[in-house]
């Protein structure tokens, strides 16, 4: 394997990030957003219980609060970027790392989906594969490039312990 070669800025500096193609709370949220205003406009095509999808969504609002709590306190902890497209320190394995190689992702999923029930909204939750699809390919398999690149074995053995989801 080649050493860690960061990515360069249009600029010219050098950048140890991910090159994201897509920022992750866009590429959940849009579809988020447009199944919203569909609902909306036109209405969905399936009735969701509004009282049951509400308490749902409440609760998986408040999972989502704790979990990426937990995720980050253990990135803040671990003095690595906590923010998406930031320079990643060590390979974190503890903690809900140790569940999943991307917790904030899992986490933001779950509030994606607490979203749209809350609100209630089919159209939204028809967008939840969208948005995961996106977030896919526009962030996680760039994230796993840079990380591999910039930590090798040490990463390919995370790989192998950990899924990328739960």
């Amino acid at each position: 394997m080649a050493p860690f070669s960061p990515d360069r800025d249009d600029d010219g500096p050098v950048t140890d990030a991910p090159a994201y193609r897509i920022w992750p709370p866009v590429a959940l949220g849009t579809p988020l957003l447009a199944g919203v205003l569909t609902t909306a406009v036109v209405g969905d095509p399936f009735t969701l219980g509004a009282d049951g999808a509400r308490v749902v969504g409440a609760v998986l609002v408040v999972v989502f609060v704790a979990w990426n709590g937990w995720t980050l306190a253990v990135m803040a902890a671990n003095r690595t970027a906590v923010l998406p497209g930031g320079a990643t320190r060590v390979v974190l394995d503890r903690g809900p790392f140790r569940l999943s190689r991307n917790p904030l992702y899992v986490g933001l999923v779950v509030l994606d989906v607490g979203l749209a029930l809350l609100w209630p909204s089919g159209w939204a939750l028809i967008g939840v594969p969208i948005g995961v699809a996106l977030l896919s390919w526009g962030a996680i398999v760039p994230e796993e490039r840079y990380l591999r690149a910039k930590f090798g074995t040490e990463y390919d053995d995370y790989r192998r312990r950990v899924r990328r989801w739960l």
